[in-house]
């Protein structure tokens, strides 16, 4: 019995010295590390919006051209002739504008928008071989566009873009005077074709309002001006009339994502570790 317990502990006290070399040359077990948040981006094709905006602008008339009429003494022949104007000047006005559009993807939309420009005063003189006269009257217009723009991509919340627009100009003058007399041709309005060119920039108010600040230049034909009135003047014609616009306004999205949304975490269960050998 002796021997037994003798051997048991030579036993024990062999192991207790034998294990730990034998631990050490052992692999120890790893844990795998759980895999980073995947985010994920919200899907931005298609969206809806409304537009509305306030602009200052100023305009330029090309120049203006009418008819007069004289009469040849020597048949009593009325004989028209060709005159123009010697300056004719536009002071700056505002316009509202409201329009609707699709966001198509992170880079490319399109709209339709529609803009009023309130009356604008105008200045002119005209003159002869012997006297001058001041001519004043007003202008308004509807300018209706069909717009593209590219988005060019966004750096810190903006984002930079350009665009052009095609359409046409309702154009409306008033009567045109001289101050001093009371003389004046009436004024006329014409529906004429129009297009712009544009750029600017956007930023995220919220998830579906944007800002939109930018610059747009429009291009108005020429058309008629005024007509003929009893001082055998008349009609006259404008060249056209290009116009410069600083322009801010907001945009809202209803569907779809406008590239406002903060991408999100996707979800993913909590792996358990794993022990390897």
């Amino acid at each position: 019995m002796f021997n037994t317990a003798r051997k048991a502990l030579f036993a024990a006290l062999f192991a207790g010295l034998v294990w730990p070399v034998f631990a050490a040359d052992l692999p120890e077990p790893v844990v795998e590390e759980a895999p980073p948040p995947v985010y994920e981006q919200p899907v931005d094709v298609g969206g809806w919006y409304i537009r509305g905006d306030l602009d200052y602008h100023k305009s330029k008339v090309r120049g203006i051209d009418y008819t007069t009429y004289t009469i040849d003494p020597c048949n009593c022949n009325v004989i028209p002739g060709d005159r123009s104007f010697d300056f004719g000047k536009l002071k700056g006005g505002f316009s509202l504008g409201a329009g609707v559009g699709y966001k198509i993807n992170d880079h490319f939309r399109t709209d339709l928008t529609a803009d009023y420009w309130f009356k604008s005063n105008f200045d002119g003189g005209t003159s002869d071989a012997f006297s001058t006269s001041t001519e004043v009257s007003k202008m308004s217009a509807l300018l209706l566009l069909a717009n593209a723009y590219v988005d060019l991509g966004t750096y810190h919340g903006i984002t930079p873009y350009v665009g052009a627009g095609i359409g046409g100009a309702h154009v409306r003058w008033d009567d045109v005077r001289d101050p001093n007399t009371t003389e004046f041709n009436p004024g006329a309005k014409s529906w004429r074709f129009a297009y712009a060119l544009m750029a600017g920039a956007s930023y995220c108010l919220t998830d579906k309002l944007i800002l939109d600040a930018g610059y747009r230049y429009s291009h108005i034909q020429g058309g008629r001006m005024f007509e003929w009135d009893i001082s055998s003047a008349g009609p006259g014609f404008d060249r056209g009339i290009d116009t410069h616009e600083v322009r801010g306004g907001l945009r809202y999205q209803f569907g779809g994502n406008n590239g406002c949304a903060a991408p999100t975490v996707a979800y993913q269960p909590e792996p358990e570790p794993i022990y390897t050998k």
